[in-house]
């Protein structure tokens, strides 16, 4: 026992990293407590300290064959990128200044502040009920695709992104939402239930644990 606590997937790194991740899941399970301002505002915190706490993941070698398990299905991430695309309104596209994709366009390419936190919570998410299941050979190889794809796919959309929330943050923007708008999509959800929606709604608060 003593020698799978040792496992560098108990390191204070890796731990650290686990806490801002799950941090970030659960603002995005949770959004609607929280104004389009609010939600805004505690995501441009946590961009940077997931970017920190991620860069300093320690590398690690495969040990099992099978890839790690998926837990968040296409419904999954398609519900909730819709529901990040509601909650940033207007001001969830933005121009990139860095896309390997820009060097094939002829004009600005545009980003998306919800394609990417969607993006990075399914990543995330399935590291971390990965992590959660407690087999420090699971664990590993679940730590290993993720620092991967923090390298080569979501690093890049989370700095960009960053961008993208500083100026909503300190620019001069109106992030508040119209009241008429929030009541009907209160409304809608609560008429909704039974829906693919609602059903997906449920399945978020079973991730959560709740």
């Amino acid at each position: 026992m003593e020698g799978e606590t040792s496992h560098i997937v108990y390191s204070v790194n890796v731990i650290e990293f686990v806490t801002v991740a799950n941090e970030y899941c659960a603002t995005l399970e949770t959004m609607d407590d929280l104004n389009r301002k609010d939600f805004v505002h505690k995501m441009q915190k946590i961009f940077p300290l997931l970017y920190l706490k991620a860069s300093l993941l320690p590398e690690v070698e495969e040990m099992l064959e099978d890839e790690p398990e998926k837990f968040v299905a296409e419904e999954d991430y398609n519900y909730l990128h819709r529901k990040l695309q509601v909650k940033l309104g207007e001001h969830d596209a933005y121009l990139e200044v860095f896309d390997p994709m820009m060097q094939y366009s002829e004009g600005p390419v545009e980003g998306s502040l919800a394609e990417n936190m969607a993006d990075i919570y399914q990543d995330l998410k399935d590291f971390i009920l990965s992590y959660r299941i407690g087999t420090v050979e699971v664990m590993n190889d679940a730590l290993l695709e993720c620092r991967n794809n923090f390298a080569e796919y979501w690093g890049q959309r989370l700095v960009n992104g960053l961008r993208a929330l500083h100026n909503l943050t300190f620019g001069d923007v109106d992030l508040s939402e119209d009241a008429k708008k929030k009541e009907a999509e209160k409304k809608d959800d609560e008429e909704q239930i039974d829906s693919p929606d609602w059903i997906l709604k449920q399945q978020f608060k079973n991730f959560r644990g709740e």
